[in-house]
């Protein structure tokens, strides 16, 4: 069992005083017994988060930051023949306009049913099958559109841009150019929408814009481990709501922390992933005498130590 947790830390002022009021009785046990090995990413403005690094290594996938193929293993898994065509996937989002920025939301926010995701999709189609996109639809937040440019085009991911200014995450210029393009007409076209007047009338957000990532020719998934991605993290560090990710980690502690121990406890064979803004690192159990193994348990980091090195 390979336990992978996204968004376990910040490196925000908040974020580091909510880790330290955090109590983690599991991770604190699994950290005296494992042995920190792999570990992936660097800053916080790579374009892929340092948990899809992660999961790329794991994969056994071969590419560049920003070019990691998850748009293809996204729409395999949505049930979509991507055959040998370069895919990217498109997230239906709302861009807030500010006095200096433009703000990308949580797409999450827009609380997008199946009709109206595929009456907006729809849309938009035309523009993007004029210049050779072939689109498919995957679900209400997942469109998905393949064509020979997004091979190897460097995209953010999502989770690196959601709450954050978009212009230093769109792609550079030159061969970013198409995407503005359509991104600029995709705007023009959904903002008279009827779908969107119905969603303004009724005080929701509205579409008016979309957000590409993930690009690539599919890769299949190499090795034999089984991730399970904790995600529970995730929406309260993006929305910095302090208070639910403090009870998200507890939650977590609990329930996949607490099982990952036993197993550990066991002899089985485990890892465990703790990945924050900068940094993934991989854990796993070393072959260690039992005079090793009992100093080591006395110098393992605290889990807010090793929380705050990511």
């Amino acid at each position: 069992m390979h336990l992978l947790i996204p968004f376990a830390s910040s490196p925000t002022e908040a974020g580091r005083h909510a880790l330290s009021t955090l109590a983690l009785p599991h991770l604190s046990a699994l950290l005296a017994r494992l042995r920190p090995t792999q570990r992936h990413g660097n800053n916080e403005y790579s374009l892929n988060a340092p948990h899809e690094h992660a999961l790329a290594a794991t994969w056994g996938w071969q590419g560049g930051d920003g070019t990691l193929p998850f748009a293809a293993q996204a729409a395999q898994d949505d049930g979509i023949d991507v055959g040998e065509r370069a895919w990217g996937l498109l997230s239906p989002s709302h861009w807030l306009l500010g006095r200096d920025n433009v703000t990308l939301l949580d797409p999450a926010e827009l609380a997008l049913d199946e009709a109206g995701s595929k009456g907006l999709f729809e849309a938009v189609r035309g523009l993007f099958e004029s210049e050779g996109f072939a689109l498919a639809w995957g679900a209400p937040l997942r469109w998905y559109a393949a064509h020979d440019s997004l091979d190897g085009l460097p995209c953010a991911s999502l989770d690196r841009v959601i709450g954050r200014h978009v212009d230093r995450w769109l792609p550079e210029a030159q061969r970013g150019r198409l995407l503005r393009r359509l991104q600029s007409e995709v705007q023009m076209l959904l903002y008279p929408h009827a779908l969107n007047e119905a969603r303004e009338a009724a005080g929701q957000l509205t579409v008016n814009s979309f957000w590409l990532s993930g690009c690539g020719r599919a890769q299949p998934r190499r090795g034999g481990e089984t991730v399970q991605v904790a995600s529970e993290l995730r929406a309260s560090l993006l929305s910095e709501d302090w208070a639910a990710w403090a009870e998200a980690w507890a939650a977590v502690d609990r329930g996949p922390l607490r099982e990952l121990l036993e197993r550990c406890r066991r002899g089985e064979p485990v890892a465990l992933t703790l990945c924050g803004e900068r940094l993934a690192q991989r854990y796993e159990p070393a072959s260690l005498s039992w005079m090793d193994r009992l100093t080591a348990r006395w110098k393992a980091p605290s889990a807010q130590a090793a929380l705050e090195a990511l």
